[in-house]
């Protein structure tokens, strides 16, 4: 009888990196030797950085909808369809964890990925989220609260990774009012945290600058890049405000100069072929011509060198809520007005509007590809949907 003979160890681990997070999930339970290969650190960040393509990339796709009470919350995980550019779905829709079923779903943000980890917020939770192992976790609180009388609005959230002391971390700046921000007051100060991983706590930043520029918490404003968190940010013109994960000290950078002076425009941040890149569009909140419907796509060719930022297209495109990614290098994807998911191809000019909608300006798009990474624990449990 012909037995078959076992294959050497690194030809196995050379299949296994091939192989899709679910099937790595199953096999792990196949022999007690494969669960602690696949579970181990190399094994994680060898798969992590394995040479990927564009047809390795997943969508997490958030909207919410209106119901008789409130909004739900929904993701969907999607992936590129049989036709070219069309989106199918990997597995059922799922609610959004602990996020706000209010009005203010509007304001809630994706943010990532980093290593294969997503982030989630609204105005008061902060949810860490691995969409390929289905594994998330309420991260604890913030203990730093505000006098009596004063009230606190997040400016900015930022989460990524320090790779000098090997932990990921989320910032948070907040402006603090001697009213609530509606009335229009002044600010009264600057306030900066930032939750380590390593340590499952927030620390208060010391000393944040209160002549820091006033970062603006809209969708797709904040982007991790090159170690630092970047936000569209605002004092007397447009600046981008930078945070450095690992020494953890604020700078500025300019932007463009078409794009210097607000003018009834709005900016996103986004990486084009690995290129810092600026969005600047009509803000949807105000009535424009035909004329004026147009994005101008600014890349930055040398980080941290203002001279170097490039227009790299000005495109016409239907009325448009935001941004919310580049796929494939080349897909815009954006939400127009009445809350549907619509693309721009950047080669061809084509717009394509997907069956996928929700409440208006409620849409949210992360780009990702597949990893084992674990989710940190701490106080609080890692859960599984």
């Amino acid at each position: 009888m012909m037995t078959m003979k076992k294959l050497p160890i690194d030809v196995v681990i050379n299949i296994l990196f091939r192989l899709p997070v679910k099937s790595l999930t199953r096999f792990k339970c196949v022999t007690k030797s494969w669960y602690a290969l696949i579970q181990s650190v190399d094994f994680i960040n060898r798969h992590l950085n394995r040479a990927t393509t564009i047809t390795d990339e997943f969508i997490l796709f958030k909207r919410s909808f209106k119901e008789q009470e409130g909004f739900r919350n929904v993701m969907s995980f999607l992936v590129g369809g049989v036709g070219e550019d069309d989106l199918d779905p990997i597995s059922p829709d799922v609610d959004v964890p602990y996020l706000s079923t209010s009005y203010s779903c509007i304001c809630h943000q994706l943010t990532g990925p980093c290593h294969g980890l997503i982030l989630l917020t609204d105005s008061t939770n902060l949810v860490l989220l691995n969409p390929a192992t289905r594994n998330y976790r309420l991260l604890p609180p913030s203990p730093f609260g505000i006098q009596r009388g004063f009230y606190r609005s997040i400016a900015g959230v930022g989460f990524g990774y320090d790779s000098v002391h090997k932990t990921y971390k989320v910032v948070r700046i907040s402006e603090v009012y001697g009213e609530p921000p509606f009335n229009c007051p002044s600010v009264m100060e600057w306030k900066g945290e930032v939750y380590n991983s390593s340590t499952d706590s927030w620390r208060e930043l010391d000393c944040v600058d209160q002549e820091l520029p006033w970062p603006y918490n809209f969708a797709y404003s904040e982007i991790f890049y090159e170690g630092a968190f970047h936000w569209y940010a605002h004092k007397n013109v447009v600046l981008i405000l930078c945070f450095d994960v690992n020494t953890e000290t604020f700078r500025t950078m300019e932007v463009p100069e078409p794009c210097a002076s607000y003018d009834e425009k709005c900016h996103s941040l986004l990486v084009l072929d690995e290129f810092l890149t600026l969005f600047c569009y009509p803000d949807p909140r105000r009535e424009s011509s035909p004329i004026q419907e147009t994005i101008e796509i600014w890349t930055m060719q040398e980080y941290r060198v203002n001279e170097s930022w490039i227009k790299k297209h000005t495109i016409k495109s239907p009325p448009i809520e935001s941004p919310l990614a580049i796929w494939k290098d080349r897909l815009l994807l954006f939400q127009d007005k009445s809350g549907i998911l619509i693309s721009y191809d950047l080669n061809s000019d084509e717009v394509k509007e997907f069956k996928l909608d929700g409440y208006p300006a409620t849409l949210r798009v992360i780009i990702y590809k597949e990893s084992l990474t674990p989710i940190p624990e701490g106080s609080t449990q890692v859960q599984n949907f």
